[in-house]
């Protein structure tokens, strides 16, 4: 059997590397802790891991606060920290980049605000145009009117403000048509595109086995022809296309003659109404823009790699110098709503609350829920440009959020499922307690309980536990033994915390009623203490619970989680 003194040496390495290390312990680095304190314990070190094992799940299921009292009790020295040496979130250098000349663009679809999966190549471009003294474009890619929400030109350069990305130009394609027109007469003009009227799966299959279509070497006169017959409103949807040519033997079929436009009449562009009837396809418009916008480097998603093979066509044609493209890896997010038609339906149907809704993947819902702007671009820094495909991790995000917020974030409690417990045996309690741990000079929140009996509010679990071991302390408050479903005040010993003795969160019984929203719909609903005012907007931690965003302190606070 081991010893008490080794239980006790274990708990108290356990608690400080909890401490040090964002409240949890690993059981490695206790290991060498103990044995380096006490080597005549190494014999016995098929009896100590164990030992150490349990101990550590008791001080990791202990929220940060609780752990640190708790060492404090045993040693006030394990609780200094040492200074935590900021991490630098840095990009690989951009090849060619010349400082003052580096133009990039950010080009969102219109069909909504944006997501995190827009953030990435925001903030990427960003933080290359900082470096570089360079240009940012936003370029509103709006050739597509049966996927375009009106409020979104307005809502993304909010998002972007908000992410802290600097736009310098802003480029909405729905206004560069006639432009877009030029270049395609050009095009038709040096026998590089044609104007095709073959069924649509016709022409498919014929590229598809490499055989040009009928129309693909009409004279040029009959090409214009027709491309002024398209612009003049003469063909329907569906009925002809122009198509830039390629190399119709290339190896990837993807590659083969593609549209440059096609005709849309059943739905009107909500910025120009039924004035065109052309529109430009991604590809081409991309082309010439990159071009005519002067970008010096393009960097997208590996998804665009055909893309890239398409575009450089247009390029050669015109002898333009191509743009650095680079294609990163693609990335997933689980578990999040992100696809602006299923949201904005949503919307609509009264399933999601709006765009901010904390259950979706938007920035506003990020925003919402207390994620800061300069976690999410960290993060992508610190991912950066590789080409491997990644899975997005929300631990890792919360990580690097908790870390700007945590040292922001004052403390309160709440209590979720509350049941109220009667201390007897005193008629007045005084609580002080910190308002952070970390910072005295913020002050403390302090409550003066009176009764006969006091009462206040614990949660459902910590009262049915103490219940079971017969006592408990209430942090910040005192200790009670529990007897017949109540407790009988025995002091504020801190001491008592060495038998094991569980340590709870509570409320007065002046508390607020508190609602808290959490990311997958649901709601935890308790009771919170008094909130100053000041608190509003502001992200807290709810001791035990987590960090959250309020909305409202009073008359009943409504918060959102953040994370733990």
């Amino acid at each position: 059997m081991v010893d008490p003194s080794a239980e006790s040496i274990i708990l108290k390495y356990a608690l400080q590397n909890a401490f040090l290390y964002g409240g949890k312990a690993n059981p490695k680095a206790v290991q060498g802790k103990v044995m380096a304190e006490q080597p005549d314990l190494r014999p016995r070190i098929k009896e100590i891991v164990p030992l150490i094992e349990t101990i550590l799940t008791r001080v990791n299921a202990m929220t940060p606060e609780d752990q640190r009292t708790m060492l404090e009790s045993i040693d006030s020295s394990m609780t200094v920290k040492k200074e935590k040496v900021e991490k630098v979130h840095r990009l690989v250098d951009l090849p060619g980049a010349v400082d003052g000349e580096v133009v990039m663009r950010f080009a969102p679809g219109p069909s909504g605000p944006l997501h995190l999966g827009h953030t990435r190549v925001a903030i990427l471009n960003d933080e290359y145009v900082k470096r570089y003294n360079g240009k940012f474009i936003n370029r509103i890619e709006d050739t597509n009117p049966d996927k375009i929400d009106p409020d979104a030109y307005k809502m993304i350069p909010e998002d972007l403000e908000w992410l802290g990305v600097k736009v310098h130009e802003t480029v909405v394609q729905s206004e560069r048509f006639p432009f877009y027109y030029d270049i395609a007469k050009q095009l038709l003009e040096m026998g590089k595109a044609y104007v095709c009227t073959c069924p649509v799966e016709e022409w498919r299959k014929s590229k598809e086995e490499c055989k040009p279509c009928p129309h693909r070497e009409e004279p040029i006169e009959v090409q214009l022809e027709k491309w002024d017959r398209m612009l003049a409103g003469d063909f329907e949807e569906e009925k002809a296309v122009l198509v830039v040519k390629t190399d119709l033997k290339h190896p990837n079929p993807a590659v083969r003659d593609f549209v440059g436009f096609r005709i849309v009449k059943s739905t009107p562009h909500p910025r120009t109404g039924t004035r065109y009837c052309v529109y430009p396809m991604m590809n081409f418009s991309v082309a010439v823009d990159d071009h005519s916008l002067g970008l010096t480097h393009v960097i997208r998603g590996k998804d665009h790699l055909n893309n890239t093979l398409r575009q450089e066509y247009i390029f050669n044609y015109f002898g333009w110098k191509m743009p650095w493209y680079h294609h990163y890896g693609l990335v997933s997010i689980p578990d999040a709503i992100l696809k602006t038609s299923t949201v904005g339906k949503g919307i609509k149907t009264g399933e999601y609350t709006g765009w901010d809704d904390v259950r979706l993947g938007t920035v506003r819902a990020m925003g919402k829920r207390g994620i800061r702007a300069d976690a999410i671009r960290a993060f992508w820094i610190d991912c950066g440009i590789k080409e491997v495909d990644i899975e997005f991790s929300w631990d890792s995000l919360y990580a690097y959020n908790r870390d700007r917020i945590d040292t922001d974030a004052d403390r309160y409690f709440f209590v979720w499922n509350p049941q109220p417990l009667d201390v007897c045996g005193v008629d007045e309690l005084h609580s002080k307690a910190p308002v952070h741990p970390d910072h005295p000079e913020r002050g403390f929140r302090e409550l003066k309980l009176t009764g006969r009996p006091i009462m206040v509010f614990v949660t459902e679990d910590d009262l049915s536990q103490a219940m079971e071991r017969g006592k408990l302390r209430l942090k910040d408050l005192g200790n009670v033994e529990l007897v017949s479903g109540k407790g009988r005040y025995i002091g504020n010993d801190l001491s008592i915390l060495k038998d094991k003795v569980k340590i709870a969160h509570w409320v007065p019984d002046n508390a607020r009623e508190c609602v808290v929203h959490m990311p997958d719909g649901t709601k935890r609903e308790g009771k919170a203490e008094p909130i100053p005012e000041f608190e509003k907007g502001k992200v807290v931690q709810f001791e035990r619970f987590g960090f959250v965003k309020l909305e409202q302190v009073s008359p009943k606070v409504v918060a959102y989680y953040t994370h733990n």
